[in-house]
């Protein structure tokens, strides 16, 4: 695998190595030493995966600390458009975000260390979209923050004259000013 560092520390772009034949293809989704080698020791606890549409867009959301979560995520079926934004306070990339396109051709992850908002956008029909955990969901501890937050300045792909398909949690979320850590 390919361990692709980007300007936000912390955050990696993980590609893996695939072997095609005429039966198909192969590759290692997650192999734990050579993970904890390239990102950090993470201990993976629980794994989830949501199916989509197209126009769904999931997020921003995290968990306040001790609840926060490390994501490692990818893409089955599909292609989404993922985002992760830095929300710890203490960083030098603060309200930074890394925007990456994974697909079930790319076969791309993204590893997303706790203290990051989380979110995507389905650019296919429908995406089948998983990722693995190391802390349990707390409802207490949710957060969501507004996808379009200007300082942010994502650009999420979204076609003009659409308006994504969204929760009402997420559609209403706050500003990043209005958020309490």
């Amino acid at each position: 695998m390919n361990y692709i560092t980007t300007h936000i520390p912390g955050i990696r772009i993980i590609e893996p190595t695939v072997f095609n034949d005429s039966r198909g293809y192969f590759f290692e989704v997650y192999k734990k030493n050579e993970f904890d080698l390239h990102t950090s020791s993470v201990d993976f606890i629980q794994e989830n995966e949501s199916c989509s549409t197209k126009g769904v867009l999931r997020g921003l959301h995290f968990q306040l600390e001790p609840y926060s979560q490390a994501k490692l995520v990818r893409v089955i079926k599909g292609n989404v458009l993922d985002v992760a934004v830095d929300l710890r306070p203490e960083s030098a990339t603060f309200g930074q975000h890394i925007a990456v396109e994974l697909s079930e051709v790319n076969k791309r992850q993204l590893f997303v260390p706790r203290g990051f908002a989380h979110g995507f956008h389905v650019l296919s029909n429908d995406a089948v979209f998983t990722y693995k955990v190391d802390n349990y969901y707390h409802p207490e501890a949710e957060r969501t923050v507004r996808f379009d937050e200007p300082v942010f300045g994502i650009d999420w792909k979204i076609p003009p004259n659409t308006i994504p398909i969204m929760s009402d949690k997420d559609r209403n979320a706050p500003g990043i000013a209005e958020l309490h850590f």
